[in-house]
Parts: C-alpha cells; sequence; structure tokens
C-alpha cells in the first residue's frame, strides 16, 4: 500500500471505524472505503472539481449521502453519535462543511452509507460485487 495510502488508513479510516459499532469494522470495510475514496477523490480532492456540491475525500453532497446517512433507519443513532464526537451538529448543512475538513468525519460517513445497503460487504476479490454496491450507494452521475 503507497504511503498516502496507509496515511488515510491510519489518520481517518482506522479512527472513524473504531468509533462505529465492532461489527462495522472488517478488511472488508478497509477496502470497500479505499476503493471508494480513490474513485471519488483520489484523495486529493475534499470539494468536487469545476465547482460541484460535493465536499471531503467520498464525496459527499448535502442532499444525497449526508442526508441519506442522517435519516436512514439503520443510522440515524450512530451518524448522531458520530457528529456528537466530532463536535458537529447533526444537520445536513453542518455535516457537508465539515465533511471538507474532518476526514474522520467523511470515513464514518462513508461507512454508515455502505451499511444502509441491505446486502453485505462483497469479499476482498469480489471487483464486481464491489462495483456493483458503489453504484447502488453512491449512484454516481444520478
Amino acid at each position: 500500500m503507497s504511503e498516502k495510502l496507509s496515511g488515510v488508513v491510519e489518520k481517518a479510516i482506522r479512527p472513524a471505524l473504531a468509533a462505529l459499532p465492532a461489527r462495522m469494522r472488517s478488511r472488508e470495510a478497509v477496502v470497500m472505503l479505499l476503493a471508494i475514496g480513490l474513485q471519488e477523490s483520489l484523495f486529493k480532492y475534499r470539494r468536487q472539481m469545476a465547482g460541484g456540491p460535493a465536499r471531503g475525500f467520498w464525496q459527499f453532497e448535502k442532499m444525497g449521502g449526508v442526508a441519506g446517512v442522517l435519516q436512514h433507519r439503520t443510522t440515524i443513532a450512530l451518524a448522531a453519535e458520530i457528529c456528537r464526537a466530532r463536535g458537529v451538529a447533526a444537520t445536513a448543512g453542518d455535516v457537508h462543511a465539515a465533511l471538507e475538513h474532518d476526514d474522520v468525519l467523511g470515513a464514518a460517513f462513508a461507512r454508515l452509507l455502505l451499511w444502509t445497503d441491505p446486502k453485505a460487504l462483497p469479499g476482498l476479490n469480489n471487483v464486481d460485487g464491489a462495483w456493483q454496491l458503489y453504484l447502488r450507494t453512491w449512484r454516481p452521475g444520478a
């Protein structure tokens, strides 16, 4: 793993997963978070290119992924907990603004968005399953 990706794992993903229930922590979760972050921002951009509305390494939109995680029945309580722990009001506007600067919050919300999908995380070598999960949860171009 490159030094940059190792840094993302150590500084953002591991602390985010540590703040979530043990059932959400797995190698598959780390791999999905890395893959989606690379797809969305290359871990270079915290603000969407060309002035778009997405924020953070995982490129969340305020009324898309952010609102979805804050309102989904399986993540609403955990999202509120994460927001409290990160010192952010659990509102779409406040979380969206914070994502540009708080990579732990971003990783936690990315994991929570994956949790909203009814299917289990794909296995480590299941590239098609991982791609399908990404399409279902991030809905790129939607």
